[in-house]
This record gives structure tokens, sequence and C-alpha cells, in this order.
């Protein structure tokens, strides 16, 4: 088949199945009016759009340390595979879906400007780039179809009032036609609309026209002799779809330097050469109504750090918000429907609550804090999104790496723990799920009141993401199949020395101290892992198990146990017993209550009708399998790995060890060949102590 024909035929059905004609749909007055009493919802407002669309994602709630929170499916920006996604922030996230609840039905918020409030790097430009982005989406979907109107004088009867050679003069502002209505009728026909209207939403038609459009109604009302229906069949309606591209709907406004910034850039500016055509430089289709504040009506405009803005900037921020109406050069005030959100980092946002005359945007503003993530799951998920092959270019990233990196995030953003008996590393753990001795949620709940300033403080994600970059480089110029989390270390405290958010040697030295609390962490889980991959052999696990219960019921019930090799009947083993209790960090005082605590265990599964299997008891699963590491070690003899000298049968026993630890743990054969010979090496330490 011919590849040309084919693309042909695939661009075709994709731009049947887009909706183009849906899209591009236009119609009269009287059209829309059918449009609206069908669907009313098409004349929402920003604030409503917006709520909606978030909320017709879905949603998912769960409990958090004692706390309800509700997870916005929305912003996992699954549409892009994640590439989005927020995580960790489903807290502040649900504080931003308030504010706009809030304002959808018309509370107050409204009234305000959303200010994401945080450190660099905390997800806050992400977040507006997924509301803009799901704005556009939602503009062209059924549920988020929205109109505007453009001026027809098709026979070019009224050239004196559009202009010369003007056949269509688009809304500017891309204006809902509802507000064509004149004031005095609007009650009338929205009871006449909202009549057997089904669900809770009514219209209701707030707003005025733009200065053009309204000089263009107010001219030919004139003409006709105050014959609105006339006038209304020089009205075309059509679909609107916002763009931020073709700066529909969406703004975005980034400060200059101070010198260079104009307020026309919000508000719009004047058509030099269409003065000389219309003879007046406040004639309005002499004007460009093409500011941020005029492009993004309907939808939402961004402001980058807004906190930057030159002082003439935020009177009109002022009025925008509070009035949504904006003040254009030798206009009357022009009314705006859109959702206002800036965002600023700390050093900012204390620059305005210092200012004593910032006080009215101070009052004007909803302010949400977006701290850094405090979950070390979550903070591991936004690496994921980037590094998320096993294998880049032919380098691998072993595991635990990202992981290592993310622990040690968390934990410059953590603050110390009060209490002299927990450390940041557990405190880390607490915040992760993990259950400790004698720490309740009610403690977890009590530890993250006390914090202060948690998260709002740290390294940034972009500094963890640059350092991995920089790891798997410098593996492929060195031709090394894997990155490890030693690397990524040396990477992360090498850059601690030009960093430019930290210019405080003490806070230096601390962070470079967490990164030994890290290296010493997971030195413990590679540990634990060659220790697992050494003791996975599980009919000799079953057989260690089935020793010690048989001991452990005798011993509970007073009774001697019968030697299967002899046959005589002897006391319990209570070095066996011991060997396998003090792995676990059981004392001598409390043995008898872990081994009446084992055979109620047992017991209790088995009047459910269920077998007892050691792996559902996790502390004697980790017992047993330290006590069989323990009696196999020197049998593989992991440290000959460091003295080069192997035998064949100890090389076939660490093969098994290595294929164990790939199966099982994700390792690949360079990383595993890795933590075998840095664990060999660390026995062999402990090994050269023990001979001291």
């Amino acid at each position: 088949m011919d590849s040309g024909n084919t693309i042909r035929d695939l661009i075709s059905q994709m731009q049947t199945s887009s909706g183009y004609k849906d899209l591009t749909w236009s119609g009269s007055f009287s059209d829309y009016l059918e449009i609206v009493r069908q669907n009313p919802k098409v004349t929402r407002n920003a604030f409503q759009r917006m709520y909606d669309m978030i909320m017709e994602k879905g949603t998912r709630e769960y409990v958090d340390v004692k706390k309800h929170v509700v997870h916005y499916n929305f912003f996992d920006d699954e549409e892009n595979n994640g590439k989005d996604a927020v995580y960790g922030a489903d807290i502040p996230l649900m504080k931003l879906v308030n504010v706009l609840r809030s304002a959808a039905y018309g509370y107050g918020t409204e009234k305000r400007v959303i200010l994401l409030h945080g450190p660099v790097g905390s997800a806050k430009s992400t977040i507006c780039r997924q509301l803009k982005a799901g704005v556009e989406k939602y503009s062209r979907t059924d549920q988020g179809a929205l109109y505007t109107f453009e001026w027809v004088d098709e026979e070019g009867k009224f050239e004196d009032i559009f202009g010369k050679g003007i056949r269509v003069f688009p809304s500017p502002m891309h204006e809902d036609p509802m507000l064509l209505i004149p004031i005095e009728m609007r009650e009338r026909i929205c009871e006449e609309l909202n009549r057997g209207a089904k669900g809770e939403f009514r219209v209701n038609i707030v707003g005025e026209l733009c200065p053009p459009s309204r000089y263009f109604f107010s001219k030919l009302l004139e003409a006709y002799n105050g014959d609105v229906n006339r006038v209304l069949e020089h009205v075309r309606v059509k679909r609107l779809v916002l763009s931020e591209a073709d700066r529909i709907g969406i703004g975005t406004f980034q400060p200059k330097d101070e010198k260079n910034q104009d307020s026309t850039e919000l508000t719009g500016d004047l058509n030099y050469r269409k003065i000389a055509e219309y003879g007046s430089d406040s004639d309005p289709r002499a004007f460009n109504f093409d500011g941020e504040f005029n492009v993004a009506n309907r939808g939402m405009i961004e402001f980058v750090e807004v906190l930057k803005l030159d002082v003439a900037f935020l009177y009109d921020l002022l009025g925008a918000s509070q009035e949504h109406r904006i003040k254009p050069k030798k206009f009357a005030q022009t009314m705006i429907d859109e959702v206002i959100i800036g965002h600023t980092n700390e050093p900012e946002y204390r620059k305005l609550q210092d200012n004593e005359f910032m006080e009215a945007l101070r009052d004007r503003t909803v302010k949400i804090d977006i701290p850094y993530i405090t979950k070390l799951k979550d903070e591991i998920n936004i690496y994921k999104k980037d590094f998320n092959s096993r294998i880049l270019r032919g380098v691998s990233i072993a595991p635990h790496t990202i992981e290592m990196a993310s622990m040690w995030a968390i934990l410059t953003r953590l603050e110390k723990p009060k209490k002299a008996n927990l450390t940041r590393l557990q405190k880390l753990k607490l915040y992760n799920g993990k259950s400790l001795p004698n720490y309740t949620e009610d403690n977890i709940k009590e530890l993250r009141k006390e914090a202060r300033r948690e998260g709002l403080e740290g390294i940034s994600p972009r500094y963890i993401q640059d350092k991995l970059s920089n790891s798997i480089v410098q593996a492929q110029q060195r031709n090394r199949g894997s990155v490890n989390p030693f690397m990524v270390i040396k990477e992360l405290e090498g850059g601690l020395k030009h960093h430019s958010l930290i210019g405080n040697e003490e806070q230096k030295q601390d962070y470079k101290e967490l990164l030994g609390v890290v290296k010493q962490e997971y030195e413990e889980i590679i540990k634990g892992e060659v220790q697992r991959a050494i003791s996975a052999d599980e009919s000799a696990l079953h057989r260690l198990c089935g020793n010690y219960i048989d001991n452990v019921k005798a011993y509970t019930q007073k009774e001697k146990v019968r030697n299967q090799f002899t046959g005589a009947d002897e006391e319990p083993d209570e070095r066996l017993m011991r060997s396998i209790e003090e792995k676990i960090e059981i004392p001598d005082s409390r043995k008898d209550d872990f081994r009446r605590e084992i055979m109620n265990y047992i017991g209790a599964i088995s009047l459910d009708g269920k077998k007892f299997d050691y792996k559902t008891n996790e502390r004697l699963h980790k017992a047993l399998e330290l006590k069989l590491f323990e009696d196999q070690k020197d049998s593989i003899k992991l440290t000959s790995l460091v003295t080069s000298v192997t035998d064949k049968d100890t090389q076939e026993k660490i093969d098994i060890v290595k294929t164990r630890l790939i199966k099982d743990f994700g390792y690949d054969e360079i990383s595993a060949t890795d933590v075998l010979h840095y664990v060999a090496s660390i026995f062999a330490r402990g090994d050269v102590k023990d001979k001291k």
C-alpha cells in the first residue's frame, strides 16, 4: 500500500475523530439561545468551568495520619502519561480546589488573586501549566463547550460603524454572547431559560460588553430605531476553543526588569495606524484589546513571579481581582471573567509582608503554600518520570539509586525532631508510613504540627535531577554500564560547594552529614538484601523454622522434644532458640513473652483453619533469615571476592546468590556484582575488627 495514501487516510480519520465540525460550529443568536436552553452550562464563568474540569476527572479519598485527604485525579496528568503529574501535594491541592469551589459558588474567593507560595522547584509552575493545558483541552470537549461571537456586516451597509472594507469584526475579548442581552431584559430572559431546567446550574448573566462591542451595539440600535432583534441579526455565534499558543482565553505574564515594565502589556494599547482612519484615539476601534488580561478572558491568567511586578501593575491586579474589571487607557473600566493565579517564592513574599503599602494586595490574596514533598515514596515518583527506563543509552540505574537520592532530599527538608531519641531518618520513615516502636499516629501528627517550616527549605528536586543526569552522562563517557547510589552521592556532595541557594556553611555541613546518614542506610539495605539472597534456601528456612517451633512449643508447654536422629526425649534447645531470637534483639528477660506470642499466633490462625507460615510473621521471618545467613556465610566465603582467590565450589555458590539478587531484587549483572563486592568488603572489615 502507498504510504502517502495511508498517512492521508490517517489524518482524515484523526480529523473526523477530533470533531472538527463541532469545534468550528457557528450559528445565529437564536441558535445559541436554543443551545443554552438545552445545556445551560455553556454559560458558566471561568471559575465554574475550571472547578468542573477538575471534578469531572474524579477523586480518590484516603486517610493519612488521621487526616481525611482527597486526591484529585486531574493532577495525575494521565492523558500525557504523567508528564506533568504532581506528587505528594494532595493537601495543598485540596486547598486550591476548595478555593476554586468557593469561587464557583460565588462565596467570595472569586474576588481574590490565588497566590501559590513555596520554595523554588516545588511544582508551582507545574500546577499552573496543568491548569492552563486542562482548560484548553476542556474547551474542546462537549462538557466544556463555550461560545463567543463576531459582528457581521455581509452587505457592507454599515462601513461607517465597522470600518471601511470590514465585513467581520470578532469580539476582541471572546465574550459570552449572553452579554449582548440588554441589562433591563436579562432577568426575564434568564427566568425563561431556567424554566424546567434540570440539574443545579442556572443561567445568570453577569457583566458588560467590551468597548468595541458596546460601540457596535449602540450604533446599530440607533440605526434600527431600538429594535434589538435587528441588531442581533448582525451577530454570528461560534464555538470558542481556548488556546495558549493562539492567545485565546489563556494568558501568561512574566515580569521583565523594572525599567521596561509597561502596564499596557496587561490591558492593551492604542493602534496608532487606525487612529488616522477613525480620527480619534478614544475610538474603541482604534484600540488593540490584546493585553494579557484581555486575551485571558473566559479562561485563566498566570502571573509568573507575581510579586516582582511594578506597583503600576499591582494596581491593575487589584481591580481585576476584586471588581473583575480592568482599565484600558482612555476607556471605561472593562469587565473580565478569568481565574487569576500567581506564584512566588519565599523571599518575595516576605517583602510583600514587610511592605505596608501593599496591604491592599495582601488583603485580596488567597495564599496557598506549595511546600517541598516530605514523603519519600512521592519524591521517588518525581524522578521515576524522567529516569523511568532501566537502561538509558547503555547505562542501567542500580536499585535504590533514586531512592537514596530522594531520601537525602527529604532529610534536608525535615526539621530536627525535638525528641532526643528520634533521628531525622526515623522521622522520614514515620512520615513514609513505616511503624516504629512506641510511635502512634497521634505522635506522627504531633511531629508534623510542631514543625513550623518543614518543606519550605531544603534541596530542590531540580538539584537531584541535575545530579542524577550528571551521573548517567559520566557513566556513559566512562563506558561504565551502571549508575549506583555511591556515584550519585558523590555528585550530590560535590555540587554543594557551588550551590547558589546555600550560602550558609553550617547548612552545607549539615547536608554533608545527612549524605553520610544516607550512605549508612544504603549499606544496611544492601547488606540485608545480600543476607536474604544468601539465606533464600526455602527448604533450609522451613527446616529451621520447624525446629524452632518444635522447641518453643515444648518450652511453653513444659514438655520435651524428641530427637529425630536418636529418638530420645530431650530438653528444648535453649541455645538454638536464643540464637534466633537475638537476631531481632529479643532480650533474655522477654524471651518467654515472645515465645508465648508466637504460640498464641499459631493457635489463632489454626482456629481459622489456616496453616502457619513463617512468612506471615515479619519479625520471625527476619530472625530466621539472619540465623540461616550466619550459618551459611562461612560456607559461601563471600569475603573471598575481595581477595580474588575463589575456588570453583565457592564461585558456584556466589553465582547462585548473584542470580537471586537479579531475580528477586531487580539487579542486573553489573549492579549485582558491584553490590556483592561492596558487601564482601564490609564483611571483610568486620572480620578484621573481630580479629582485633
